[in-house]
């Protein structure tokens, strides 16, 4: 049985925000099952550090310009690439993949051309220039973050480590093709023009229905009409610690939440044997926002590590980008949206 936690923190938000989420569904989040019983925070989550799991691959050195655009493109179009860096990789194929669903074309994803005359509708630029304002060079940045729960519990904003981290996310962007798009720029200065990734605008349709793909690490979101909102890449549970299956409910959303840490009743981190309240922060174990699931302790998040999305694994719950997370929490409705698990295929195996 969950266990009633404090509000979510709003306190030290940081300026400059690119999205607010309406405190009124920020503030408490019924817990299924526990009449009058109600959290705010993602309270004993699942979810396991980002590091676990990850696979290193062979990249090209330099980001490639075609890619920048496409992966922009994609991410406009609403079928995100993950963090916008230049390079091919398994997230942009998924995009594309996504786009192709979206679009009524033959799903590949590969960029073919009909893909690309219909994507090159949009002639927008794929970059922009943005001013450094005064709420930015005043945001609440941190040090460093430690990777030890109980250090992290000692601090009391768990807040971007630089400009660049901030601004990277901001614009859906890996933060090493910010600052090779910007060499040698003062990111602390009011005024300067950077250049960023053109992202576009939210979506605004509301998401009736959420399919998680466990075998794709994809998240598919559909409004009333059966159509496709939004796709995201997605860090979806491991062998050993699963995520749900079957049906559930989306329950309520909380903007920068705290993280209750409680080895008891889930896993054990490093040499924290007992229970912990970990500070809010976009750098959080739950990243800037948590949409509450009706499976108590099991939710969609954010990541600390936008990077390693869909290349690591998680103690159950579902991750996103940042960015992405907190696009999909104005959409979902409280009771409303129902959140469908999709097991992955069972091996074939050969008879002889």
């Amino acid at each position: 049985m969950a266990e009633a936690a404090g509000a979510a923190s709003t306190e030290g938000a940081a300026p400059g925000s690119p999205l607010a989420l309406d405190p009124a569904h920020t503030q408490s989040v019924a817990v299924t099952g526990e009449p009058g019983l109600e959290i705010a925070t993602p309270a004993y989550s699942t979810d396991l550090p980002d590091e676990a799991g990850l696979e290193t691959v062979d990249e090209p050195k330099q980001p490639d310009p075609f890619l920048i655009r496409l992966q922009v493109l994609l991410d406009r179009a609403h079928a995100s690439p993950g963090a916008i860096d230049g390079f091919d990789g398994e997230n942009t194929r998924k995009a594309i993949a996504a786009y192709e669903k979206m679009r009524g074309l033959p799903v590949d994803g590969e960029v073919d051309p009909d893909l690309w005359v219909i994507l090159s509708l949009d002639q927008g630029q794929a970059t922009r220039l943005y001013a450094i304002s005064q709420a930015d060079v005043e945001a609440r940045f941190v040090d460093q973050i430690p990777n030890d729960y109980g250090e992290m519990a000692k601090m009391e904003w768990l807040g971007y480590k630089s400009p660049a981290e901030m601004l990277a996310e901001r614009f859906h962007m890996d933060e090493d093709l910010l600052l090779a798009m910007n060499p040698g720029v003062d990111l602390m200065a009011v005024g300067t023009q950077i250049l960023v990734a053109d992202v576009g605008e939210v979506p605004t349709v509301k998401v009736a229905r959420i399919v998680i793909d466990k075998e794709h690490g994809e998240l598919v979101a559909y409004d009333a009409e059966g159509n496709v909102v939004l796709m995201n890449p997605a860090t979806i549970g491991s062998d050993e610690t699963p995520s749900p299956t079957g049906h559930l409910t989306v329950t309520g959303v909380a903007e920068n939440p705290t993280y209750s840490y409680n080895p008891a009743k889930n896993f054990t981190q490093g040499n924290n044997t007992g229970a912990l309240t970990i500070p809010a922060g976009p750098n959080g174990p739950v990243g800037s926002t948590w949409i509450a699931l009706s499976k108590p302790t099991f939710g969609i998040h954010g990541t600390p590590h936008p990077t390693l999305i869909d290349k690591s694994r998680s103690h159950g719950c579902v991750r996103l980008t940042n960015w992405d997370v907190e696009a999909l929490a104005h959409l979902v409705q409280p009771s409303v949206t129902t959140v469908e698990f999709l097991e992955a295929a069972a091996p074939q195996v050969a008879v002889k």
